[in-house]
């Protein structure tokens, strides 16, 4: 009995013995590697920069009054359509008591001596029709009379100009009607009834009564950084992409590129501009964010493949293509655009082909 527990203890350990050694080596032994393949496709290959900025009107302006007051009504307000010639607003003059005590003055001595002329005049007149004055002496005081009413209209003008900004003998709209200058859509009222508002002359610009823009013709202004606006010129297509319209985009024309840059953030940066072309279903207010992609090559339909499945040797690009299950050989490829993801192949490979992916090295 003792024998068979021997026997059998020793049958055990050997056999324990026996599975480890297969389970070490069938875990030591490595799986084959299953290569994943993907293949060509035919598509358009389009190179690009991106440049960021905004749509904006070509055409804005802002209106300024061209007296001092204070904004007695305003007759628009933001997202009308106004045309050339439709008011505004109206402005309140509140005159300077100097000046126009000063004008209230000269038009009452003005009345004096227009009166003491008169007198004169009519007191010579009919000396000189009796034939007691010769007529030279006589016309001294027609001249004095008539300077004299001269002298009053010029006066009662200064005092309706100080006090209403305009005169009655200009035959000018008055001044105080602020009227638009170009056919558009009013973009922003800045001021209220009731605000004080300073009139544009040499020394200072004025306060703005409204922006007015064209909103039927925009353009698009950004930056593009300096290592990429060596790459561009006018002329070039341009993609645009709006943040508050999605998944549409527009069809721009680059016109302006600046020839000096601006430093922000560290980095010198280059103003652009281009003509947008708008859609009749779209309304693109002013100010939109936006991203232009500049368009500089492109290619029509074309085989191409991903950029990640290509391998270099040296100066020279190759892929492995799949000749039998698993089994790949190496194939030169002749590259043509690139649009950072895809590239185009001109020869090397063919639609059908099966293109080992590479194993990335981490």
């Amino acid at each position: 009995m003792k024998t068979f527990f021997k026997i059998l203890i020793t049958v055990i350990i050997i056999g324990i013995f026996i599975y480890t050694i297969i389970f070490l080596y069938g875990k030591s032994k490595e799986k084959p590697i299953i290569y994943e393949t993907a293949s060509p496709i035919e598509m358009p290959i389009i190179k690009k920069t991106v440049a960021t900025g905004s749509v904006v009107p070509r055409k804005e302006i802002e209106i300024k009054p061209k007296v001092s007051g204070i904004i007695e009504s305003i007759y628009v307000e933001p997202g009308q359509d106004i045309k050339k010639g439709d008011i505004i607003a109206k402005v309140q003059i509140i005159p300077n008591m100097v000046n126009l005590n000063n004008a209230q003055s000269r038009l009452n001595r003005a009345k004096i001596n227009l009166e003491d002329a008169k007198r004169d005049y009519l007191r010579q007149k009919d000396l000189y029709d009796k034939g007691v004055v010769p007529k030279a002496d006589f016309e001294d005081y027609e001249v004095a009379y008539t300077n004299a009413r001269e002298e009053l209209e010029a006066a009662e003008n200064n005092l309706q100009l100080i006090r209403e900004g305009q005169t009655k003998t200009s035959g000018q709209p008055t001044n105080t009607l602020i009227r638009s200058t170009i056919n558009g859509m009013v973009l922003d009222v800045p001021v209220e009834e009731g605000n004080s508002v300073i009139e544009s002359n040499t020394f200072n610009d004025g306060t703005t009564i409204a922006s007015i823009a064209d909103m039927g013709e925009m353009i698009f202004e950004g930056n593009i950084d300096e290592t990429e606006v060596g790459k561009i010129r006018e002329g070039m297509p341009l993609i645009l992409s709006i943040g508050a319209i999605e998944d549409i985009t527009f069809d721009a024309t680059l016109e302006h590129i600046s020839p000096k840059g601006v430093e922000e953030n560290g980095a010198i940066q280059f103003e652009i501009k281009a003509d947008v072309e708008l859609k009749t279903d779209y309304f693109v207010r002013a100010g939109y964010s936006a991203n232009a992609d500049i368009v500089l090559a492109r290619t029509d339909t074309v085989l191409a493949i991903l950029e990640s499945l290509l391998q270099f040797d040296n100066d020279s690009a190759f892929v492995e293509v799949e000749t039998e299950p698993q089994i790949f050989e190496k194939r030169m490829v002749e590259l043509g655009l690139s649009d950072g993801i895809n590239v185009e192949v001109k020869s090397g490979v063919t639609k059908d082909d099966k293109i080992k992916i590479p194993e990335r090295r981490m």
